[in-house]
């Protein structure tokens, strides 16, 4: 067992705690450390409508998410019954996993370094989608963009939402943040 001091230090925190949190302090001139917009976690989310009639791609989804995250998902369950759907109350219908601390970052690193960059057309991501308090969503539509991903061994390609959860107070602060970080905004 590794000692906590030998332990490495993603990339992407060593980054943002060296040149991100000086840029962050000058542009909003903030005097205290603690103000300073951080990314708290980042969830995961598949959301598969297909699964109440084949209950197999929900199992691919949850190994194909575990590979991508590192971290294994937890299942997400319908709260109620729909008939126009055949959704039965406590179906399977998705999974999640939220990131935190040194996994959070590593797949941060990936996502804006590898995933994205292999998108096909890829213009940038929308600066539009942020919540008003400082926290961010974006859609994935295809989970073969992440190297981890056996192309040959996809049943279907499913989508994903990646929700980054950010101390902002606002949205220009998290916007700000996620740019230094390396996210692709379009312009």
């Amino acid at each position: 067992m590794m000692a906590i001091s030998e332990m490495e230090i993603p990339r992407l925190k060593q980054q943002y705690a060296e040149t991100i949190v000086p840029k962050l302090r000058d542009e909003f001139g903030y005097k205290n450390v603690n103000q300073i917009p951080k990314v708290q976690k980042v969830v995961v989310n598949v959301g598969l409508g297909e699964a109440t009639t084949n209950p197999k791609l929900l199992e691919r989804a949850m190994e194909e998410l575990a590979l991508i995250t590192g971290q294994q998902p937890v299942l997400r369950r319908a709260k109620k019954s729909v008939s126009n759907f055949k959704l039965r109350e406590g179906q399977g219908i998705g999974c999640s996993v939220t990131l935190r601390g040194t996994r959070q970052w590593e797949f941060l690193d990936r996502l804006l370094n590898v995933a994205l960059p292999r998108v096909r057309d890829f213009s940038g991501v929308s600066p539009k989608a942020f919540d008003g308090r400082g926290n961010y969503t974006l859609g994935v539509r295809d989970q073969t963009i992440f190297p981890e991903v056996d192309y040959d061994k996809v049943e279907k390609v499913t989508g994903m939402n990646v929700t980054l959860v950010t101390t902002a107070s606002t949205d220009a602060e998290a916007k700000s943040l996620l740019a230094h970080l390396g996210m692709p905004f379009r312009k």
